[in-house]
């Protein structure tokens, strides 16, 4: 087997044996940063995320984001390190694959691609579900959410579908226009409640419960990072992929712990540190821009808005490259492995990718009105239930990327292992990672989170069985697996 350090090999590709490129050197470190900010979407994840967690960590949930903004740097080390090593568009499935061979790939990918499949469902039912709440409120006009959110995904993925450079500049406008509202609504905050200020917020001993209410709370702040890992993916299209994917990381990571420590401070002052009239509000920053700015609130709609925008462009264009690159090495079926052969775009596995997502909110709808109550799926309960559904089997791949790191190091680059960097970061990050896995899969909680870990438990199974199967059937897989580099000529 060849050393995953060294150059490309070339591998049997979907097209008269060459392997599908995508268009190289085309995104600056700037441009995969904003659009791994565009990924995380700080508006919309805030919007929907915030409410929960200040009821469950308490007055002092800013220290859960900043313990959270912590625990993704460390998982950002390990995503640094390894495209370092070896960048490519198949990110956590190749570094896996890589290390621990073709059935870990396989397995991976199959997995990376459902959770980010399934959680991507509820940010693009929540575009639609936000446009319809938005409409309805300052004009009374209730269309369905599936409209717009047809509309909306609509038109995200004809941007993708023209090329990553014209995407990911507009992921990063909408990206920008959200966090100027955000920002901007804020600081009017704190200044309108500048007399009512307080440390509390970032004292330990205002956290719920203490330990107990931090780490409660603790995957609910992480879930707020959820699409930190988009510049790697971007790493064949990036220039200088060994440097600025790990630059865009930890910058991205850094800007958005501050952010979102700002967003919640001036959330908690603007309820008045009650966080039980906080938890009961459904959407707790646009009430306290209501409060604040009056008539502007439509700002905070507006930020709303451009955020879904962006995760929609950010997300898909970031995961379906995950999809093409497994399917370009043969890890999924070739169909996913083709480019555009003019604009170099994965146009198969963005349109798979994208009608995935909209056939599980059909089905998962279908779901609610032949069920007990018969009533209609809300997008915003749905957009809780498939985004955590999707991130326990996203953090299960986290995990094993972490595990990976030391032993890829210690086999492959001997020369350049530390022990700091390469095993004492990563195995901080393993258990970060499992606090959250915890308390996601922990018995008790009500239906249907109840049922998640069995879900991601068979999707597991049946991940590993057909990997066997299909590493059995070609055993050339061993060599496919992350053969194609990003930086490569």
């Amino acid at each position: 087997m060849p050393n995953p350090g060294a150059g490309p090999l070339s591998p049997p590709g979907p097209v008269d044996g060459a392997p599908q490129r995508l268009r190289g050197g085309v995104l600056g470190m700037a441009d995969i940063a904003a659009a791994t900010m565009a990924n995380v979407g700080p508006a919309m994840s805030f919007f929907f995320g915030f409410a929960f967690l200040a009821t469950t960590a308490g007055v002092a949930s800013p220290l859960t984001i900043l313990a959270a903004g912590i625990a993704v740097a460390l998982l950002g080390n390990t995503l640094a390190e390894f495209s370092r090593a070896h960048p490519s568009a198949g990110s956590f499935i190749t570094f896996v694959g890589k290390t621990f061979g073709p059935v870990s790939a396989v397995t991976t990918a199959l997995l990376a691609a459902l959770g980010y499949i399934i959680a991507m469902a509820g940010v693009i039912s929540i575009s639609g579900g936000f446009v319809q709440i938005t409409l309805h409120h300052y004009t009374g006009v209730d269309l369905p959410w599936i409209i717009w959110t047809l509309l909306l995904t609509g038109l995200a993925v004809a941007l993708m579908l023209r090329g990553v450079v014209v995407s990911t500049k507009w992921a990063g406008y909408f990206f920008g226009a959200e966090m100027l509202v955000l920002v901007v609504v804020s600081v009017a905050a704190l200044v309108e409640h500048r007399g009512e200020l307080s440390f509390d917020p970032f004292l330990p001993s205002h956290i719920s419960d203490g330990f107990k209410g931090l780490a409660a709370g603790f995957p609910l702040a992480v879930y707020l990072f959820i699409g930190w890992e988009n510049s790697a993916a971007l790493a064949e299209e990036t220039e200088n992929p060994r440097h600025n994917v790990g630059r865009a990381v930890f910058s991205s990571v850094a800007i958005m712990t501050v952010s979102y420590i700002l967003f919640a401070y001036a959330t908690v002052t603007g309820f008045g540190y009650d966080v039980t009239r906080l938890g009961a509000s459904r959407i707790p920053f646009i009430e306290v821009a209501h409060h604040t700015l009056g008539v502007l609130a439509f700002l905070a709609y507006l930020g709303g808005l451009t955020s879904t925008l962006g995760v929609l462009i950010a997300g898909i264009n970031s995961q379906a490259r995950l999809v093409f690159n497994a399917g370009r090495e043969g890890l999924l079926p070739s169909f996913f492995g083709y480019v555009h052969p003019i604009r170099r775009t994965p146009n198969k596995a963005i349109i798979t990718f994208t009608a995935t997502a909209l056939l599980i909110i059909g089905g998962w709808a279908l779901g609610h009105l032949l069920g007990s109550s018969g009533d209609s799926m809300n997008p915003v309960v749905f957009f809780t239930e498939s985004s955590t559904l999707g991130a326990i089997l996203i953090l299960l791949v986290y995990l094993a990327s972490n595990i990976a790191l030391p032993l890829y190091y210690r086999r492959y680059r001997p020369q350049e292992f530390r022990v700091v960097r390469h095993l004492v970061l990563p195995a901080l990050g393993a258990v970060a990672i499992l606090v959250p896995l915890y308390y996601l899969a922990k018995p008790g909680q009500p239906a249907p989170y109840n049922w998640f870990p069995y879900v991601a438990v068979a999707a597991l199974l049946a991940a590993v069985g057909y990997a066997a199967l299909l590493v059995r059937r070609d055993p050339t897989l061993a060599e496919r697996v992350g053969s194609i580099v990003a930086d490569a000529d």
